[in-house]
């Protein structure tokens, strides 16, 4: 049954972005129910609420942990995340991303679930036209990351007229920086982000590539929009409480409004760690837009978000002390 306040099945709990999100239902005062295969999260990151061990394409254990938890409403964070992946290997995106989600949204509707709070991407509208970009620009992906989250916030729109199955869409710019209490953080293998990686190369690992100096921004380096992970965590729990509230299905843009080169980031670090990031410069990734950074009006006005941590400086020093106090990541050596 949907209740009003069950259990919030949270997909990809234990990875990055979902556990954040996992502590912020927490502190909401919200029961977890944490769902993931673990071949890119960790089990020590699942600190808020009961983990699931089980893959999205099995639509047996989905409906049972539905059933069996209560679970009232799904944040899913499950899938691929990496541009220039789904460019190498878009079979393998079409399947977790798109394929696993509608099986998902099927499981939902089987277990009477009609809420979901979806992760999606900025790499949904390709190369802008206009800057800040709103909700309202034209979506053109150009690489199959991006299409494979449009065709879900697709899906959603039609689910919702046909089933009932109301979902909040979240743009993201990039995610960035870890738990200001330090308890989880960032830990990709390999890492594919920026901040993480120019801080490894600051610490002793490989020099950091910069993929593509020629791009038309006033470095020549990506211009990207970042938020805090803590702040995005902060606008799920709004768009969950939206839905219960009886809000209607809804698409939002997340990011703080100003954009950061590749060079600027570099540069915080440097100022942050107090030491040189080396880096060399490398060819552009198939399917990188030069400069993506969002307007976040509409949700600002709908749901009363607001970045609490919008300077990149303290973004990165955040990161900074995550990967201080853990520089073996969360150190399980197996998962992620």
């Amino acid at each position: 049954m949907d209740a009003d306040r069950g259990a919030i099945l949270v997909t990809g709990g234990a990875g990055y972005i979902g556990s954040h999100a996992a502590k912020a239902l927490a502190r909401a005062g919200r029961r977890v129910v944490v769902y993931d295969n673990l071949s890119v999260g960790h089990r020590a990151a699942v600190r808020w609420g009961e983990l699931v061990v089980a893959d999205l394409h099995d639509a047996a254990a989905l409906r049972q942990t539905i059933r069996s938890h209560g679970v009232g409403a799904v944040m899913h964070f499950g899938g691929l995340t990496s541009v220039g992946d789904s460019v190498r290997d878009p079979s393998s995106y079409y399947r977790d991303n798109l394929e696993a989600t509608l099986g998902l949204l099927r499981a939902m509707l089987g277990e009477g679930v009609r809420r979901v709070i979806f992760s999606s991407t900025a790499a949904v509208f390709g190369e802008p036209t206009d800057t800040p970009i709103t909700e309202a620009h034209d979506t053109r992906p150009i690489n199959p990351y991006g299409e494979t989250k449009l065709a879900v916030e697709h899906a959603l729109v039609h689910f919702d007229r046909a089933y009932g199955l109301r979902g909040v869409s979240l743009r993201y710019f990039n995610a960035a920086g870890a738990d200001p209490d330090g308890e989880i953080g960032e830990d990709h293998r390999p890492e594919p982000h920026l901040i993480p990686r120019a801080i490894l190369a600051a610490t002793g690992g490989e020099p950091l590539q910069v993929f593509g100096e020629d791009y038309p921004t006033p470095d020549g380096t990506c211009l990207r929009d970042y938020i805090h992970v803590t702040d995005l965590a902060r606008a799920h729990v709004l768009a969950l409480q939206h839905l219960e509230a009886g809000g209607a299905s809804a698409r939002y843009n997340l990011g703080n409004g100003r954009p950061f080169s590749v060079k600027d980031v570099i540069a915080a670090v440097e100022r942050v760690a107090g030491v040189r990031v080396p880096w060399a410069a490398a060819p552009r990734r198939a399917g990188d837009p030069s400069v993506l950074f969002a307007s976040s009006e509409r949700i600002r006005r709908d749901l009363g978000w607001r970045p609490a941590i919008s300077s990149l400086d303290e973004i990165v020093q955040t990161a900074w002390r995550w990967h201080a106090a853990h520089p073996r990541g969360y150190g399980d050596g197996t998962e992620g």
